[in-house]
């Protein structure tokens, strides 16, 4: 990176940021207290409430949002009358999955291959470090020129909307000129991108009953209906034979004109086994940005080992649908439903459980503030221009801030690019990428206060 004083202390604070990430990712912060202690969630709460007072951050609270869990509240301000930021990014994480799948333990940050792995580090603990990062350049360069407020919040993985309905009930607090949400991230590593629209999410659980209790399929297989074959059937239906999304009633044809995603790239970045055929129609950033996407998250039926012979009277699944923008999140639930409904076979008993829901976000890219991030990433990413580029997962609290502050300006930016891994097993982040955003945001910030 080309030498520059907020460059230069950012890169001298890399050490501190990794020792930082490394408490932060150990926390096991999953905000499911079926599965892991709310203790976790907690105490990694409480961590970045000292990291903000430590700062100078002023009026820092623990808030408690109606879904059970905690957000991180803090405001550090600036020169008298200047602009406001909010910036956000969120502590809790994804399940580990299958621990056995993680080449080093999943709750130790771990130097491989030149990139820091760990639940967390990149999505979305490591958005906690960014921001940390860029207000203690500024404020080693000149101070920080505008009023800052930060929130991290405790549940977003979950989509259980707690942070959403706290803001809906104290819409004073989280007021700003400009939201910069760090929870996305660059196309690739080393091109600077701004994520402009999010598909919104619905979840829903489906559980299918045909009989009283199993039945012995030898004795009664062949006439009794099979609940786990009706939810097969059900479940096949969401998808055309390409493997499109076909929820009835919802439109799949939308087109994205921003920037493309190659196959050659989607595959390689997907690791997708070699012979096997891309799912859906339209390009790859259609298919990802633009259109629906349903997805079986899980299915609830007797294990391959030690199953028995017999017809099943019960079984569920969890099906995720991605809602692109345009399409209202509530409307689509109510479309997958009677759906779902319509195509349970044999009369059995179908219910529908909605889980979460998240609607669609898209930004305007044109706004001063987009302008101001350009010319950040420029000198952040040398011989580089910003991208415009779409995300398929979903941020329901961007709808949710536009809705409360329709004139503020919101942006994406963050750390989860493909090689990321995200959500899956080893999940990694690149240090030099936290180095480049971190300055991005610090100059960000220096360009927008004027």
């Amino acid at each position: 990176m080309s030498s520059n004083p907020v460059a230069e202390t950012v890169a001298s604070l890399l050490p501190r940021a990794k020792a930082e990430l490394t408490e932060l990712v150990a926390f096991r912060s999953v905000a499911d207290f079926e599965q892991f202690p709310k203790s976790e969630s907690e105490a990694a709460a409480s961590w970045v409430a000292d990291a903000l007072r430590a700062e100078g951050f002023v009026d820092v609270a623990l808030l408690d949002t109606p879904d059970g869990t905690q957000s991180v509240y803090g405001y550090l301000p600036g020169p008298e009358g200047a602009k406001t930021v909010l910036l956000y990014a969120h502590y809790d994480v994804q399940p580990p999955l299958d621990e056995t799948g993680w080449a080093t333990p999943p709750f130790e940050l771990t130097e491989r291959d030149g990139r820091w792995y760990g639940r967390g580090t990149a999505d979305c603990k490591g958005g906690v470090i960014m921001h940390l990062l860029a207000l203690r350049a500024l404020k080693a360069n000149g101070g920080v020129p505008v009023n800052v407020k930060v929130i991290v919040e405790g549940s977003e993985e979950q989509g259980t909307g707690g942070l959403e309905r706290y803001a809906e009930q104290h819409p004073d607090l989280l007021t700003a000129d400009t939201i910069v949400i760090g929870d996305a991230g660059n196309f690739r590593v080393g091109l600077p991108t701004v994520t402009t629209i999010l598909r919104g999410m619905t979840l829903v659980r489906v559980s299918v009953d045909t009989l009283a209790g199993n039945l012995h399929s030898g004795q009664f297989g062949g006439a009794a209906p099979d609940a786990l074959a009706a939810l097969i059937r059900v479940l096949d239906s969401l998808r055309a034979e390409d493997g499109s999304t076909t929820v009835d009633g919802l439109d799949a044809s939308a087109t994205w004109d921003g920037l493309e995603y190659t196959e050659e790239q989607f595959r390689a970045d997907a690791k997708v086994l070699q012979g096997v055929e891309l799912t859906g129609s339209g390009s790859v950033a259609d298919r990802l940005w633009a259109r629906p996407a349903v997805t079986v998250m899980g299915i609830d039926c007797p294990p391959v080992v030690g199953a028995t012979p017999s017809v099943q009277a019960a079984a569920r699944a969890l099906i995720s649908l991605r809602v692109p923008p345009g399409v209202d999140a509530t409307e689509a639930t109510k479309l997958l439903t009677a759906h779902i409904e319509t195509h349970t076979p044999w009369g059995a008993r179908v219910e529908v459980e909605q889980i979460g829901q998240g609607q669609p976000f898209r930004a305007d890219p044109t706004s001063p503030a987009y302008r101001a991030m350009a010319e950040a990433m420029a000198v952040a990413y040398p011989g580089e221009t910003m991208q415009y580029a779409g995300q398929g997962g979903s941020i329901p609290l961007c709808n949710t801030l536009a809705g409360l502050y329709p004139q503020a300006e919101i942006l994406l930016i963050g750390l989860s690019e493909p090689e990321a891994q995200i959500h899956a097993v080893n999940e990694s982040v690149s240090p030099q990428e936290l180095e480049r955003l971190s300055v991005a945001e610090a100059l960000f910030l220096r360009n927008y206060a004027g």
